[in-house]
């Protein structure tokens, strides 16, 4: 009997093709049989293993700085391709600056309880997160993840103690200061304090002075990726530079070539703007790629985030957007702390959905405990809630409320507790920042600008190839989702509150209908105001004192070779040693020490 071999194939939404070999003499049926029970068996190892967990964290990108969003003037393809097969979180908080929101990150904790949540840690300051307290981290190498970090620490960094690999990263390439310059890598945290901040460990990275940094943590990212032994499961967290503004001197930076694609754009710094919002898509891009080369993207999560809101109109010489949401960057108005987030995997039900449900930064500790097989409810004195079934089954939220902040040294607090949120002194830089910032982004006229083109864009992206491999018939839907994700306000009415500055009269709004926090309804609602009120009271009763020190002059850089170091670990050089006898605002080293324990 003649025999011919032939080739069944099939997509698996887990592992790219998957082909066997078969006779003519096999039905078709039996070809197809056969090719299913692989597919299931594969599904059922991938979903029996720990997922890979990558998150990346955007710094200071707004609401609106992303195309599914609704956008079209700044294009974010591969972060969009993310977005339209996984789960836009269109409800999603996070701390109105840098530092608090970082812990929240990694502690599951809300700032108040770790006395983050004034300000942030500024190079010269020597405190941290409390060596007390686990990071998830550590919390994933007890189940067996290899952990990497990537990017910012902004965290501490007095003691080697307080440092990434001192806290469950196996290794860290970047820096641990809140910002720097993206070619010299040189940080200026204030007059006098100005030196380079750039680490590979503990070890000072000086061969890559001159090299744009969103390109050297995208390139640490993806080594990192590609060397990983796949016998255990991977987390690694990459916290972007980008968005967030340079030094004083060349605040927006983006390599001149990508710049050029955005000349459509009339405001030079937003322009410049454009072309970092650029590069980190692109970097989203190859690190999605890079997962699908080393054969894990089929197993993998992948949480991409912003920090706070965005610092638009000059704020913190920056040029995000938050529209139409009101505020910026540091304040507990929407748009400081409402952010752009997202949640990727193919252990997501029905992807490619827009998750209405209320979830809080702090969240992801638990919740991606959970992810890797671990027993969130066995964390002790956590804030954060479990939401992994809510966002990969879209089953109900068990989160109703969630503090915003409280900030005892502003005398600032908002609550959320259901749809109403109450605000007191949301702006911590005064009331020039209460209003509502950045371009809308929809009203570019250019070709590049049209929404069938930013659209092609996503599909062609990189990130839209990778995931093709898992979900062929992704995509679909872009233009629904992107409808269903944005934020829709009437333009500003002249009756719109102006000021939640008095203790005695606080705001309330309706956030769903008014997410724009136009319409101050304390006076017609004063039992909402009464029950927010009580419960803010509550939480203000387990405020942890912030741990903010006065700047030590010893951690100045010119004393270290002009590089930010762990300057508590050394004994001061010759030069500074007469001084510091002098210096009234000087530290005893071993009380600070007893300070980092708490």
């Amino acid at each position: 009997m003649y025999v011919k071999e032939c080739r069944c194939k099939s997509k698996s939404h887990l592992s790219g093709d998957v082909s066997i070999r078969c006779s003519v003499t096999m039905s078709a049926f039996l070809c197809r049989l056969t090719v299913a029970l692989l597919l299931v068996a594969t599904y059922v190892t991938a979903h029996n293993q720990q997922p890979n967990i990558i998150i990346i964290l955007a710094d200071d990108l707004g609401f609106n700085d992303v195309g599914y969003h609704g956008s079209t003037q700044i294009p974010s393809p591969n972060i969009d391709a993310l977005a339209y097969s996984g789960v836009i979180l269109k409800n999603y908080y996070v701390q109105p600056i840098c530092t608090p929101s970082r812990s929240a990150l990694l502690t599951g904790k809300h700032p108040i309880h770790t006395g983050l949540s004034h300000d942030v840690i500024y190079g010269p300051q020597p405190y941290g997160i409390p060596l007390g307290v686990q990071l998830l981290p550590q919390y994933l190498q007890k189940l067996g993840f290899a952990t990497h970090m990537v990017g910012k620490w902004h965290l501490g960094m007095a003691i080697k103690e307080l440092t990434p690999t001192h806290r469950g990263f196996t290794s860290h390439f970047g820096y641990w200061t809140g910002h720097e310059d993206y070619y010299d890598h040189m940080s200026q945290e204030g007059p006098g304090f100005w030196g380079y901040d750039m680490r590979r460990n503990m070890d000072v990275a000086s061969d890559v002075y001159g090299k744009y940094a969103t390109d050297l943590f995208t390139e640490e990212a993806v080594n990192v990726i590609k060397q990983h032994n796949k016998s255990q499961p991977l987390f690694l967290y990459l916290a972007h530079l980008a968005v967030h503004s340079g030094n004083p001197y060349a605040p927006l930076q983006a390599p001149a070539d990508v710049v050029a694609n955005f000349t459509y754009i009339k405001d030079e710094n937003r322009r410049k703007f454009a072309g970092m919002i650029w590069k980190l898509d692109e970097s989203v891009g190859q690190v999605v790629e890079a997962l699908r080369a080393n054969q894990m993207l089929h197993n993998s999560v992948i949480l991409f985030s912003t920090d706070n809101g965005g610092p638009a109109a000059g704020f913190n010489q920056n040029a995000a957007s938050n529209w139409p949401l009101r505020g910026v960057k540091a304040s507990v108005w929407e748009g400081g702390v409402r952010g752009a987030g997202l949640l990727w995997s193919p252990h997501i039900v029905n992807p490619g959905r827009v998750s209405h449900q209320m979830i809080h930064i702090t969240d992801w500790l638990p919740t991606l405990i959970s992810a890797a097989g671990g027993d969130p409810s066995s964390l002790e004195s956590i804030d954060g809630l479990d939401l992994w079934e809510t966002l990969t089954q879209d089953h109900p939220s068990p989160r109703t409320e969630f503090l915003v902040n409280i900030d005892p040294k502003l005398n600032s607090a908002a609550i959320r507790i259901g749809d109403w949120k109450l605000l007191y002194n949301p702006q911590a830089f005064g009331h020039h920042w209460d209003f509502w910032f950045g371009p809308s982004g929809r009203n570019e006229t250019a070709p590049e600008t049209q929404l069938d083109v930013i659209l092609e864009q996503v599909e062609n992206s990189l990130a839209a190839k990778a995931i093709k491999t898992i979900y062929p018939e992704a995509f679909t839907d872009m233009k629904s989702l992107r409808l269903q994700s944005e934020v829709h306000c009437e333009p500003v009415p002249k009756n719109a509150t102006l000021s939640c500055n008095s203790q005695e009269h606080p705001c309330l709004f309706h956030i769903p209908s008014d997410p724009c926090e136009y319409h101050n309804l304390a006076t017609a609602y004063p039992l909402h105001v009464n029950v927010l009120r009580a419960k803010l009271k509550l939480y203000n009763a387990t405020v942890v004192p912030p741990r903010n020190k006065p700047w030590d002059p010893k951690a100045n850089p010119k004393y270290w070779g002009y590089s930010w170091t762990n300057w508590l670990d050394y004994s001061p050089p010759p030069t500074l040693r007469a001084q510091i006898n002098e210096l009234s605002d000087s530290f005893d080293f071993y009380d600070l020490y007893g300070d980092f324990r708490n």
